[in-house]
């Protein structure tokens, strides 16, 4: 007897829900789309362009914001993230490996050239001593004498 009255109840409950569910949508067909008729003159065109400027000038700079925070800046995060670990992963190393390998080269050829860059900078500095040398006689004389000496 309870296993007949809950399936009664069961079959009760889908007919319920059947009827709600073929109905439902019929309410929405009820209700009245507003109606947006055209400007018949163009004093109401140049009223219309008014208020629909005073209501876009107030919330562009909302809808801007709001735009820019929740669609647009989390979608370049996310290609800055995607980018920045695949430049890590691939890029990123073999740039290194490449660096590494030029950077010993180099540091090769500096240590082989080094003999005859100190033998070249010693040169560099007696030269420069002996300019100091002929020019140190000159730095006593007074400017008026250079001057003349220029004009000479």
């Amino acid at each position: 007897m309870n296993d007949e009255l809950a399936i009664k109840n069961y079959e009760f409950f889908i007919l319920i829900f059947i009827i709600l569910s073929l109905g439902w949508p019929n309410f929405v067909f009820s209700q009245e789309a507003p109606q947006i008729k055209p400007p018949e003159t163009m004093e109401e065109v140049k009223t219309m362009g008014e208020r629909f400027l005073e209501k876009s000038g107030k919330m562009l700079p909302g809808i801007l914001k709001k735009a820019w925070q929740e669609e647009i800046l989390p979608v370049w995060k996310k290609m800055y993230q995607i980018w920045s670990s695949w430049w890590d992963f691939t890029i990123q190393p073999w740039l290194e490996s490449i660096w590494y390998k030029i950077k010993g080269i180099i540091i090769g050829e500096v240590e082989k050239r080094k003999p005859q860059l100190e033998e070249e900078f010693q040169k560099e500095k007696e030269e420069l001593k002996e300019e100091i040398k002929k020019e140190l006689p000159k730095a006593g004389q007074s400017l008026w004498e250079r001057f003349k000496e220029l004009i000479q």
